[in-house]
């Protein structure tokens, strides 16, 4: 073998190297995001730049209540009133075999993931109604929402238990933002990462609440 080829196979390792360890570092432990929908309005805004922290998947640790997460998109978003079963609130995901699992969730390819705001943990009891979110009976303090926003739950997912390792999430921007109360409940397993810092545009660079 000659030495040009040599350093070139010594270049592609590199690369290949490299890349594997981007990829590592991308599923395990964060990575950089763009809002592209307006759910999250007015505390995420189309285009702005986030950091995802991946930390809480690596751990399976539940994110806490008020954390922004994202998560894959369940394989069926709507429900007609007969299907929704309030007995168990989870969101409905398609079995994979493990090569459409590494294409989808780790080269993340063809996978979409949503963005809201976690809402309620699990055995705690959720009901919306007269515009407000219920908590174990009590109404939920969201100190996030913009004054005048009310939550409706006419996709069907109104009151129900929040099962064993899933949360309840919502979008900020109720009135435009299909969530939790359209498909239920978000296993741990199929939570991606929270949210950790805005880094675009650079004046609003911080913490997102």
């Amino acid at each position: 073998m000659s030495e040009k080829t040599k350093e070139i196979l010594e270049w592609v390792y590199c690369v290949v190297i490299a890349l594997v360890l981007a990829m590592l570092f991308r599923y395990f432990i964060g990575t950089p995001t763009i809002v592209k929908q307006v759910s999250m309005n007015p505390t995420l805004i189309q285009d702005e730049r986030l950091w995802l922290n991946r930390w809480g998947r690596t751990t399976k640790t539940l994110p806490k209540r008020g954390q922004i997460i994202t998560f894959e998109e369940p394989a069926k978003v709507t429900y007609a009133a007969s299907e929704v079963d309030l007995n168990n609130p989870i969101a409905k995901y398609e079995e994979k075999n493990a090569f459409q699992w590494f294409v989808n969730n780790f080269l993340e390819i063809g996978k979409r993931s949503y963005i809201k705001r976690v809402i309620a943990l699990p055995n705690e009891q959720v009901e919306i109604k007269d515009g407000k979110v219920y908590i174990n009976d009590e109404v939920l303090e969201e100190p996030y929402l913009q004054h005048g926003i009310v939550t409706d739950a006419s996709e069907g997912f109104d009151k129900f238990t929040v099962p064993e390792n899933c949360v309840f999430a919502m979008g900020d921007n109720r009135s435009h933002s299909t969530d939790c109360r359209a498909f239920g409940c978000i296993p741990l397993e199929k939570i991606e990462s929270t949210v950790s810092i805005r880094i675009w545009p650079i004046s609003k660079w911080g913490k997102v609440d």
